[in-house]
């Protein structure tokens, strides 16, 4: 009965993480290949996308099961490579899912910030979007780190700053895009949606665009 009902979890859960990417996609959020999406199973395992699909035509097939070291549990093809990222953001904040995606507005503002090591979101009320912020005169810290394909290297980067950052509910890596979370999927997709509109806002702003 207990691997039937793990059974039963996974195909729930890959569904639900399936409809979130669809969505996404439908936005115009992950083009070409780009973009990651992981869902936690349990206190061990996640299930994350397979690395360099069309997430437009992802299937269950595309979704493989790592454990919290990484390694492959059931699936084929082999995990995002930014798999890492997504175990050190579950274990910092118990994050039920956590989701990467590429825009315009987050790469401009990431390598606009990035000198900063920072982009300061205040006084906009779809802040309020963010779990736990209940005014607009929240200050919203999402920390930038440096591009690297040194995937271990920048997962150390990524654990100080969620460390240093302990209310932050979105990461933007310089030139690259915007990885938030949640407690849950539908959490997670409410924080992409929230932290875009933020983007476009400020992108507005600065680049009169």
């Amino acid at each position: 009965m207990g691997r039937e009902r793990d059974y039963n979890r996974r195909v729930t859960e890959i569904a639900a993480l399936l409809d979130v990417v669809r969505r996404l996609d439908a936005r115009g959020l992950t083009p070409g290949t780009s973009g990651n999406f992981s869902v936690a199973l349990d206190a061990e395992r996640i299930a994350i996308t397979a690395s360099g699909v069309d997430k437009g035509l992802l299937d269950a097939s595309q979704i493989v099961t790592v454990d919290r070291g990484g390694r492959v549990v059931s699936g084929t093809g082999a995990p995002s490579a930014e798999t890492a990222l997504h175990l050190e953001i579950v274990r910092a904040r118990a994050a039920g899912a956590v989701l990467h995606v590429h825009t315009v507005w987050n790469t401009l503002l990431s390598q606009r910030f990035a000198a900063e090591g920072a982009l300061v979101l205040s006084n906009l009320e779809m802040l309020k979007g963010l779990r736990g912020v209940t005014t607009h005169e929240h200050r919203e810290v999402v920390p930038i780190l440096p591009n690297a394909q040194d995937m271990p290297g920048l997962a150390l980067d990524l654990r100080r700053v969620l460390d240093a950052e302990p209310a932050c509910h979105g990461v933007l890596i310089a030139g690259h895009g915007l990885t938030t979370w949640g407690a849950d999927l539908a959490e997670a997709h409410r924080h992409v949606e929230v932290f875009e509109f933020l983007f476009e806002v400020v992108g507005r702003q600065l680049f009169g665009r």
